[in-house]
């Protein structure tokens, strides 16, 4: 979860995350414990947003400049621009070692803090953290939504599956968008194999994604674990019902758990 990216927090509680991994992993710091990757403590993707995006270049609205542009880049023209590419990802790869190494003494300082904390007290502060997100125990599933207004394109959300409600969130921000408790679900199936359909009350909600039976899944789970009653349409494509035996949930972006009695206990390691 963390690493990838699914737990919205700041920057600062990541560092301290992973301060607390290192503690886990290796007890108190010493200069000849052998450090893991930077990208086993942290997510990579919080290193890449820092730095400067792509020049853009704005398309030529003459032909013949169009032209001259196609006929350049076969050339001397096109070498240069080569050229000017080859030094900028050297410059990005240059500024992304020296993030690297920033964040990683910020890590290792935060580290040296945690002298003296057990391996069971370093995994139970680190899951605390992470539980102080309101979506911690969902799983999510990278889903669009298509957009009600015409001529709108699809927002691309995480759709959080939970114990007591489904939920909207904008990827990275930590408070969802929408939520709707399982009472308010009048129905929900797959439209056909990539599109699932959720209907809340009077709202209709239409979502792409590839995981249609995961979703399904989950949902027939959490409604049988919560005594409430699916109440399909005929256009629906019927799903299994929920049985007596054991359920294996479906994994989405971050299994972390299904229902709170389901979590894993605190000694596991969900970084």
């Amino acid at each position: 979860m963390v690493l990838r990216g699914y737990v919205p927090t700041s920057e600062e509680t990541l560092q301290t995350l992973a301060a607390l991994r290192l503690q886990s992993l290796n007890s108190d710091f010493s200069t000849h414990t052998p450090f893991p990757r930077l990208e086993e403590l942290f997510p990579p993707h919080v290193l890449h947003a820092r730095l400067p995006p792509p020049p853009h270049q704005p398309p030529s609205k003459c032909r013949g400049a169009r032209l001259r542009a196609g006929l350049l880049a076969g050339g001397l023209w096109g070498q240069a621009l080569a050229k000017q590419r080859a030094e900028r990802d050297q410059r990005l790869r240059g500024r992304l070692r020296e993030e690297g190494a920033s964040t990683m003494a910020a890590i290792v300082e935060k580290w040296k803090l945690l002298q003296g904390m057990g391996r069971p007290e370093a995994m139970a502060a680190y899951v605390a953290l992470v539980r102080e997100w309101p979506g911690f125990g969902s799983t999510l599933f990278d889903v669009d939504l298509h957009a009600s207004p015409v001529g709108s394109g699809p927002q691309h959300l995480w759709l959080g599956i939970g114990a007591k409600a489904v939920s909207l969130y904008k990827p990275g921000e930590p408070e969802p968008l929408d939520s709707f408790c399982y009472g308010r679900i009048s129905s929900f199936g797959a439209s056909d194999s990539s599109t699932f359909r959720l209907s809340v009350e009077d709202r209709d909600l239409l979502f792409e994604t590839s995981q249609v039976d995961e979703i399904a899944q989950l949902l027939n789970t959490y409604l049988a674990s919560a005594g409430a009653q699916r109440l399909p349409r005929p256009q629906e494509h019927p799903t299994r019902p929920p049985t007596s035996e054991p359920t294996v949930l479906p994994q989405g972006l971050c299994p972390v758990a299904g229902p709170w009695q389901h979590r894993p206990p605190v000694g596991s390691s969900h970084s």
